[in-house]
């Protein structure tokens, strides 16, 4: 039995949102068996973003059932059940704070869509509830209120059901409260944990840092800590005083992060994790008669490279990505490695229809949205709430630091930018952070100033 649902809440800081809306759908497996609706008083105010994104307003609420004459219902139309949610980690975290509040302990077993959808959807372009519905030809209706957007997350999971044959794929990916296994001790840090983006470190009973990284998912990220059997994880497990974090909105500015904090603090316990390298770079230069093409080598400090990976695959994937996103009819690559396909440049002109000039500047055109040393520049991201995003500066290439702005207030203003600026100490590896970065994630905003 499924117990598909969706939220409304009233924004703020983590963990202390309240729930607006409540929509509930009991599911058999073939049918809806009941149902439960209700606008929700939060007994605190509504973000401003929150009333714009879903319409509900604080005078709508003020005769709603306040959570604690809802909460028996909740229980009763889930008991038994798996709650289902898209986004189902912030979902349950939300009304297990509502019911944590009341002395309860709510604890069911949860199914995510977005997961189930990223394993048996692969490959779509977004798994956000309403992209991902509409490119599905399920339709949806009353966007971001709660009915409408667990009706959606019915239709999709239905779906998702029918592609999961042997529902092998399902049953493992259902989540049991992870905290249920978790040492008394690790209980009460978790509690207080992020569910975003950023960078954490784990003390010692001194105080001292012990282990740093960065994470997608703070409070998951640490979870994986406090459970694993790996031999770092148990020593971390045994000398684990206390967490702290930092959220950063994005991951880049996590790997930022991370990379300086580890630099400076030199934990015990990072000397044993490896460290984030980029073996491989993409390099532009000239043949003898005066054609640009792309070399793939060994990454060299002492060249200004164009792109940086992790792996070669990674590289070999980034040219395809050129070559299918291009008018241009061939590059000529050279990669510099043994066991790789070796493709030279010598005779590129003799057949080409194009003069070096129309070439060489298609091509560089081509590369410029992963420039980063002509202009100032600032990579603008997701911020660390709604209505905020990020700014990575770097002048001429060279990476100044970071800040947060509010979405109502233009950022590439010098002066503006120097009195947020949160610096980054200089380090080589930081410019292939940030090109990497720009080839494998989305999202981001470049502005040149």
């Amino acid at each position: 039995m499924y117990a598909i649902l969706d939220i409304e809440t009233t924004g703020g800081q983590y963990n202390e949102e309240g729930i607006t809306e409540i929509a509930i759908y009991k599911f058999d497996g073939n049918q809806v068996v009941d149902q439960f609706i209700s606008l929700v008083n939060p007994e605190i105010q509504i973000q401003p973003f929150v009333v714009k994104l879903t319409g509900i307003n604080n005078a709508m609420l003020r005769l709603a059932p306040k959570f604690y004459e809802i909460a028996k219902r909740i229980i009763e139309i889930t008991e038994d059940c798996v709650v289902i949610a898209h986004n189902a980690e912030f979902d349950y975290r939300v009304i297990r704070n509502e019911f944590r509040r009341l002395g309860y302990d709510f604890k069911r077993q949860t199914l995510c869509t977005v997961e189930l959808s990223q394993k048996l959807i692969p490959n779509m372009n977004s798994y956000s509830l309403g992209k991902l519905v509409r490119s599905l030809g399920i339709p949806i209706t009353d966007r971001h209120r709660a009915s409408g957007d667990a009706l959606a997350t019915l239709k999709l999971f239905e779906l998702l059901l029918s592609k999961d044959h042997g529902k092998t794929i399902m049953q493992s990916m259902i989540k049991s409260d992870l905290k249920t296994g978790l040492h008394p001790k690790f209980l009460d840090i978790t509690d207080t944990l992020p569910s975003s983006a950023g960078i954490y470190y784990i003390h010692n009973e001194k105080g001292e840092i012990i282990f740093i990284s960065k994470s997608k998912n703070i409070k998951k990220q640490i979870l994986e800590h406090f459970t694993s059997e790996s031999s770092i994880s148990k020593k971390i497990q045994q000398e684990t005083y206390t967490v702290t974090f930092e959220k950063t909105g994005n991951e880049l500015i996590a790997l930022l992060k991370e990379n300086e904090e580890v630099a400076i603090n030199k934990p015990k316990y990072n000397k044993t994790t490896k460290k984030r390298i980029f073996p491989y770079s993409l390099y532009l230069k000239n043949n003898l008669n005066g054609y640009l093409f792309l070399s793939i080598e060994k990454t060299d400090g002492r060249k200004r490279n164009t792109m940086a990976f992790t792996s070669l695959n990674e590289a070999h994937k980034f040219i395809d990505k050129i070559i299918n996103n291009t008018g241009i009819q061939i590059f000529t690559v050279f990669i510099n490695e043994k066991k790789s396909k070796k493709v030279t440049s010598e005779n590129f002109s003799e057949s080409w229809q194009e003069s070096c000039n129309e070439y060489n500047e298609k091509l560089l055109e081509l590369l410029s949205v992963y420039d980063i040393d002509t202009d100032n520049l600032i990579i603008s991201d997701k911020g660390r709430k709604i209505e905020e995003k990020s700014a990575v500066i770097l002048e001429q290439g060279k990476l100044k630091g970071y800040c947060f702005y509010d979405l109502n207030f233009r950022i590439n203003s010098p002066q503006r930018i120097d009195a947020n600026l949160i610096p980054i100490c200089f380090d080589r590896n930081n410019r292939n952070i940030i090109l990497n970065y720009l080839n494998k994630k989305t999202g981001y905003k470049l502005i040149r100033f």
